[in-house]
Protein backbone atom coordinates (compact mmCIF):
# COMPACT_ATOMS: atom_id res chain seq x y z
CA UNK A 1 0.00 0.00 0.00
CA UNK A 2 0.98 3.66 0.00
CA UNK A 3 2.58 6.16 2.34
CA UNK A 4 0.30 9.09 3.19
CA UNK A 5 1.29 12.29 4.97
CA UNK A 6 -1.58 14.37 6.34
CA UNK A 7 -0.54 17.90 7.28
CA UNK A 8 -3.13 19.53 9.54
CA UNK A 9 -2.86 23.28 9.98
CA UNK A 10 -6.49 23.96 10.90
CA UNK A 11 -7.67 23.69 14.49
CA UNK A 12 -10.47 24.91 16.69
CA UNK A 13 -11.32 27.75 14.29
CA UNK A 14 -12.77 25.10 11.96
CA UNK A 15 -13.42 21.88 13.91
CA UNK A 16 -15.01 20.03 10.99
CA UNK A 17 -12.02 20.61 8.72
CA UNK A 18 -9.54 19.64 11.45
CA UNK A 19 -11.38 16.46 12.47
CA UNK A 20 -11.89 15.58 8.79
CA UNK A 21 -8.12 15.50 8.32
CA UNK A 22 -7.79 13.00 11.17
CA UNK A 23 -10.76 10.97 9.85
CA UNK A 24 -9.19 10.71 6.38
CA UNK A 25 -5.92 9.62 7.99
CA UNK A 26 -7.82 7.03 10.04
CA UNK A 27 -9.58 5.75 6.91
CA UNK A 28 -6.26 5.44 5.08
CA UNK A 29 -4.62 3.45 7.87
CA UNK A 30 -7.67 1.18 8.16
CA UNK A 31 -7.24 0.46 4.44
CA UNK A 32 -3.68 -0.72 5.09
CA UNK A 33 -1.73 2.41 4.19
CA UNK A 34 1.18 3.78 6.19
CA UNK A 35 0.03 7.09 7.68
CA UNK A 36 1.90 10.01 9.19
CA UNK A 37 0.22 13.11 10.59
CA UNK A 38 2.02 16.41 11.09
CA UNK A 39 0.16 19.14 12.99
CA UNK A 40 1.47 22.69 12.79
CA UNK A 41 0.29 26.29 13.08
CA UNK A 42 -3.34 26.57 14.14
CA UNK A 43 -3.64 22.78 13.84
CA UNK A 44 -1.89 22.67 17.20
CA UNK A 45 -4.97 24.17 18.89
CA UNK A 46 -6.60 20.77 18.33
CA UNK A 47 -4.03 19.19 20.64
CA UNK A 48 -5.02 20.78 23.93
CA UNK A 49 -6.16 17.95 26.23
CA UNK A 50 -9.75 19.17 26.57
CA UNK A 51 -9.98 19.86 22.84
CA UNK A 52 -8.98 16.34 21.83
CA UNK A 53 -11.72 14.96 24.07
CA UNK A 54 -14.53 17.30 23.02
CA UNK A 55 -13.85 18.69 19.54
CA UNK A 56 -15.91 17.11 16.80
CA UNK A 57 -16.70 17.79 13.22
CA UNK A 58 -20.25 17.82 11.93
CA UNK A 59 -21.13 14.15 11.45
CA UNK A 60 -17.47 13.13 11.87
CA UNK A 61 -17.21 12.04 15.50
CA UNK A 62 -14.75 13.39 18.03
CA UNK A 63 -11.07 13.98 17.52
CA UNK A 64 -10.43 11.57 20.40
CA UNK A 65 -12.23 8.78 18.48
CA UNK A 66 -9.96 9.34 15.47
CA UNK A 67 -6.77 9.52 17.57
CA UNK A 68 -7.54 6.28 19.42
CA UNK A 69 -7.74 4.31 16.17
CA UNK A 70 -4.75 6.08 14.61
CA UNK A 71 -2.57 5.19 17.60
CA UNK A 72 -3.88 1.62 17.81
CA UNK A 73 -3.13 1.07 14.10
CA UNK A 74 0.39 2.52 14.35
CA UNK A 75 0.11 5.93 12.71
CA UNK A 76 3.15 8.14 13.22
CA UNK A 77 2.16 11.43 14.86
CA UNK A 78 4.24 14.62 14.78
CA UNK A 79 3.52 18.15 15.93
CA UNK A 80 5.53 21.31 15.44
CA UNK A 81 7.32 22.01 18.70
CA UNK A 82 7.44 25.76 18.03
CA UNK A 83 3.77 25.99 17.05
CA UNK A 84 2.81 24.04 20.16
CA UNK A 85 4.88 26.22 22.48
CA UNK A 86 3.40 29.37 20.94
CA UNK A 87 -0.06 27.99 21.76
CA UNK A 88 0.72 26.96 25.33
CA UNK A 89 1.16 23.24 24.68
CA UNK A 90 4.19 21.61 26.27
CA UNK A 91 6.40 18.85 24.90
CA UNK A 92 5.07 16.60 27.68
CA UNK A 93 1.46 17.28 26.66
CA UNK A 94 2.24 16.41 23.04
CA UNK A 95 3.99 13.21 24.05
CA UNK A 96 1.08 12.22 26.33
CA UNK A 97 -1.16 12.39 23.24
CA UNK A 98 1.29 10.25 21.27
CA UNK A 99 2.80 13.10 19.23
CA UNK A 100 6.52 13.61 18.75
CA UNK A 101 7.59 17.27 18.76
CA UNK A 102 9.29 18.07 15.46
CA UNK A 103 10.80 20.85 13.37
CA UNK A 104 9.96 22.17 9.90
CA UNK A 105 12.95 20.15 8.66
CA UNK A 106 11.12 16.97 9.70
CA UNK A 107 8.03 18.05 7.77
CA UNK A 108 10.16 18.54 4.66
CA UNK A 109 11.73 15.10 5.13
CA UNK A 110 8.31 13.47 5.57
CA UNK A 111 6.97 15.24 2.49
CA UNK A 112 9.70 13.81 0.29
CA UNK A 113 9.24 10.32 1.77
CA UNK A 114 5.45 10.21 1.28
CA UNK A 115 3.71 8.92 -1.83
CA UNK A 116 0.92 11.45 -1.32
CA UNK A 117 0.43 14.52 0.89
CA UNK A 118 -2.92 15.96 1.99
CA UNK A 119 -3.05 19.37 3.64
CA UNK A 120 -6.01 20.44 5.74
CA UNK A 121 -6.11 24.18 6.26
CA UNK A 122 -8.62 26.98 6.31
CA UNK A 123 -7.78 29.15 3.33
CA UNK A 124 -10.21 31.64 1.92
CA UNK A 125 -9.56 32.69 -1.66
CA UNK A 126 -11.58 35.55 -3.15
CA UNK A 127 -12.93 34.54 -6.55
CA UNK A 128 -15.08 37.04 -8.45
CA UNK A 129 -16.67 38.39 -5.31
CA UNK A 130 -17.02 34.98 -3.65
CA UNK A 131 -14.82 33.11 -1.20
CA UNK A 132 -13.87 29.47 -1.58
CA UNK A 133 -12.31 27.21 1.01
CA UNK A 134 -9.73 24.72 -0.13
CA UNK A 135 -8.80 21.65 1.92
Amino acid sequence: MGKLLVHIITGVENPSRSVLGFLVAKSAIEDGNEVTIFCAGDGETSLHDITTKEMQGVGLGTLKDQLVVLKEKGATLYASGKSAAARGITKEQLEALGFTPATPNKLVELTFEADRVLIYWNLIIPLQGRSHSII
